[in-house]
């Protein structure tokens, strides 16, 4: 196995970046900012930035079959046209829970978009790593992003053993995916928010966008939403 390298690649600051999706066809990673109301998308050979802003907290986006990208906007599931900006409700969930929103989404190998609600709560000791967002290898194994745990860990699904960890500087980890040419660099999300300024002075990089290459592993493509 080569040896694994971790650069922050896009020093974006985010509060909450979450949902890294890569795009094959464009060289690009998308990913949200969710209480910054933002979509990005991040072209890794011209190293252009672009965002889009919403009108609510965004939590997830994904490939469209049909072309453009859905995403996750409040309660919201919505259609993105990155040409015009432009974006279309496509169904609407909660109506009458206005302070609820979306918290994760995710397309399924038939093309569903699923997304979850923040209506469930659980409490956890203050010093444990929280479970967050996630993807799969090409091995069957998942690569877990752990909040509050600064690191993505490769895990067996069958027997949930710990295959692996890759330990990153910044506490707040939020999400990982695969990406470029052969699906074998990682991408990891993480935030700035909850940090206290004395944390921030030691992790100048939280809600930077890292990459992870030398892991010896590739992933899956994403699937696209097939509406």
């Amino acid at each position: 196995m080569s040896s694994i390298k971790i650069e922050c690649v896009l020093p974006e600051n985010c509060r909450c970046g979450e949902s890294p999706v890569w795009e094959e066809v464009s060289s690009s990673l998308l990913f949200v900012d969710i209480p910054a109301r933002k979509v990005c998308r991040w072209n890794t050979l011209t190293k252009q930035l672009q965002r889009v802003t919403v009108d609510a907290p965004v939590s997830s986006v994904a490939l469209r079959q049909s072309g453009g990208y859905v995403a996750t906007i409040g309660t919201k599931f919505c259609a993105l046209n990155w040409e015009d900006r432009s974006i279309v409700a496509l169904a609407t969930v909660d109506k009458d829970k206005k302070n609820n929103r979306f918290n994760d989404g995710k397309v399924d190998p038939a093309g569903r978009y699923f997304a979850a609600n923040r209506r469930s709560v659980y409490k956890l000791e203050k010093e444990e790593q929280i479970p967050d967002g996630m993807c799969i290898d090409v091995e069957g194994k998942l690569w877990v992003a752990c909040y509050n745990g600064g690191r993505v860990i490769r895990l067996d699904p069958e027997t949930g053993k710990t295959l692996q960890t890759v330990k990153l500087p910044v506490d707040k980890t939020t999400s990982c995916c695969f990406g470029g040419k052969d699906y074998s660099e990682m991408y990891v999300t993480s935030a700035r928010d909850g940090l206290d300024s004395e944390s921030l002075l030691r992790q100048p990089k939280a809600g930077g966008i890292f990459k992870i290459t030398g892991l010896g592993v590739k992933g899956i493509a994403p699937y696209p939403y097939a509406g």
